[in-house]
């Protein structure tokens, strides 16, 4: 047997383990219509904080562990046991005896992603950059169209991406294990359940403390721990600049959701990230700022030269890995009526998401993009189409980026396509927002529903079943989500400004702005970035595919690319919650093994729900 053929075996002998010792997606309900209306409910008034956070910070909290709490908590206050769906629709699974099942649960908070994160990303970047730089601001119901759309591209594009990065490559999907973990520690029973419950709703409490104590009211905790006066005492500025978060940002987040994720991520993953940010902020940027080329510190300063180097980097790694196991992707486009399944394996085909859907929600959402950009914001059809293309091959990219890192370099992929335009369209700057905004809404969207169906493979879901609670989630959301923004942002005099400095909103303007002179306007040196990016991103993927078994000990390509385009500080945290959990396992292995997840998980959940409570109060003025 040659090794092509024991790949291909291996990859199907995964999927079928995985079928025969976990799948329990026939024993339960699961897609029931209380779930897909309590997830909407619930993700409306999440986009809603999601929306204010963005605008303040340029950030955006996941949903996915938070509505599995919350969720549970409401079933258990209100289970809504009368609502059933009616018989003439089979879609939905009919709940029994009143009582939620962990699989509902899990259904239930992909609805609340979908309709809370994945199509509220166009609405504090692409959006507000036009709102300033035009003054436009599209009538209500033609935003809430365009915004359903682009969620529901992405939400289809990531049916090929499943097989691949879930089934096969098994990618870690931080806050997707972390959801599944919470919801086994909420619905499980006997000893080893309750003493993960324990650790998880300690932690929770101890993540909800430190993000009330640092952002709400009293103030006691600081947004990061205080490096820059400890080398100012020791007399060394230099460092005291490097580790100053207005610096060159390599100072430590005080933030336990990114310590969370970096234990679940992995030591590799999170030294990589730090190592390409170390490079990034600690010796390319000094020297950068030295010669005049950067010339504001600060993220936003550092981030508009390095974001060309880490997305080419990431690119890169992130395509090559894809199509490297083409027989994976080609099984996934394959047997449209069978769900690409491995020919013979009727039980696979019968739960995957069939690849006629993929071929179907992204021709239709791709073609009304089309039409609405070309009617809406006159971008030729063949440029629509071009990001359409784009989009998917850079929703590649993004969905093994948020495997491994447990982030979405949405903004710097989203730069990627308006690179391309600039080159294209030069001066047209709506050109080059709206079909960027094609890509980054797909790339938000797509990881979104990969993040929620990691959880679903952990606790045995059936991926077809929540798929479509993941696409119901989108109606819901889109109107939500730009509700909210017509509520929050009247005109181009609201942004930017003290109330609502919109950073990721500044960040896409001033690269259009740059780029209406065409390509030759990019920052001196991003040229060199750009190709010195894409060797290391193919060369790094290149040997771990060839060397296997030196993997452990290459840098990741994508946690490397990602220093370069994500803070200083949050990599710093990332890496010190990956080194805590190792360190827990090395002095205390079997209760690591029990807990370390659990206790990452209430961490994620509890600063994650204090949160969003903060980011309510404050809009409602309650918290001044």
């Amino acid at each position: 047997m040659n090794d092509t053929h024991s790949e291909r075996r291996s990859a199907e002998e995964l999927e079928r383990e995985w079928f025969r010792t976990t799948y329990a997606g026939d024993a339960e309900p699961q897609l029931t219509l209380r779930a897909v209306l309590m997830g909407s409910l619930l993700g409306g008034i999440m986009a809603l904080s999601n929306l204010y956070v963005g605008f303040k910070t340029g950030w955006a909290l996941g949903v996915a562990v938070t509505a599995c709490i919350l969720s549970y908590a409401a079933f258990r206050v209100v289970p809504m046991n009368g609502l059933q769906a009616p018989r003439w629709l089979p879609l939905f699974d009919r709940h029994r005896d009143g009582r939620v099942s962990i699989l509902e649960n899990n259904c239930m908070q992909s609805t609340a992603s979908a309709a809370g994160y994945g199509t509220g990303a166009t609405l504090v970047t692409a959006y507000p950059a036009m709102l300033v730089l035009t003054g436009h601001r599209p009538p209500f119901w033609e935003m809430v169209v365009e915004v359903f759309f682009l969620g529901m591209m992405g939400v289809f594009m990531a049916i090929p991406m499943k097989r691949s990065l879930i089934n096969v490559d098994r990618l870690p999907f931080p806050t997707g294990t972390a959801a599944a973990e919470t919801l086994r520690s909420l619905h499980a029973h006997g000893a080893e359940a309750a003493r993960k419950a324990r650790a998880l709703f300690t932690a929770l409490g101890v993540g909800g403390a430190v993000a009330w104590f640092r952002d709400g009211k009293p103030a006691l905790l600081p947004a990061y721990f205080p490096l820059k006066p400890l080398f100012e005492r020791l007399g060394m500025p230099g460092m005291a600049r490097i580790v100053d978060p207005a610096g060159y940002t390599l100072a430590l987040e005080f933030s336990t959701i990114m310590m969370a994720a970096g234990a679940i991520m992995g030591v590799r993953a999170a030294a990589s990230m730090f190592a390409g940010a170390v490079i990034n902020f600690g010796l390319l940027a000094p020297w950068l700022h030295g010669q005049g080329i950067i010339r504001e510190l600060g993220f936003r300063g550092i981030v508009a030269w390095s974001v060309w180097g880490g997305a080419a980097c990431l690119t890169a790694a992130g395509l090559l890995s894809f199509f490297w196991d083409w027989r994976t992707v080609a099984r996934a486009f394959s047997g449209f009526r069978r769900g690409g399944a491995a020919p013979g394996d009727e039980a696979m085909a019968r739960i995957e998401v069939p690849g006629s859907w993929f071929v179907a929600g992204v021709g239709l959402s791709g073609a009304a993009l089309v039409f609405l950009g070309h009617r809406n914001y006159g971008i030729p059809v063949l440029f629509g189409l071009l990001a359409v293309a784009l989009s998917f091959g850079l929703s590649i990219v993004a969905a093994r980026a948020t495997g491994e890192t447990d982030t979405t370099p949405m903004g710097a992929l989203g730069k990627v396509t308006q690179l391309t335009y600039g080159v294209l369209i030069p001066q047209n700057v709506v050109a080059n927002l709206m079909t960027a905004n094609i890509t980054a809404s797909a790339v938000s969207s797509s990881s979104d529903l990969l993040t929620d169906l990691k959880s679903g493979y952990l606790l045995g879901a059936n991926p077809r079943k929540q798929f479509l609670a993941q696409f119901f989630g989108v109606f819901g959301g889109a109107l939500a989500a730009t509700a909210g923004y017509y509520l929050l942002i009247r005109s181009p005099a609201d942004l930017g400004g003290d109330q609502w400095p919109a950073p990721s909103m500044q960040i896409w303007k001033a690269v259009a702005e740059l780029l209406a002179g065409g390509a030759h306007m990019l920052p001196r040196y991003a040229p060199e970035a750009i190709g010195v990016g894409l060797l290391v991103g193919t060369g790094l993927t290149a040997a771990e595919k060839l060397l296997p078994r030196a993997r452990p000990y290459l840098p990741s390509p994508t946690g490397f690319g990602m220093g370069f385009v994500f803070q200083g500080y949050s990599s710093m945290a990332f890496f010190a919650g990956a080194l805590l959990l190792a360190l827990y396992r090395r002095l205390a292995p079997a209760d690591a093994e029990e807990r370390g997840i659990a206790i990452a998980s209430g961490l994620i959940a509890g600063e994650s729900l204090v949160g969003i409570a903060v980011a309510l109060l404050a809009a409602a003025g309650i918290l001044g």
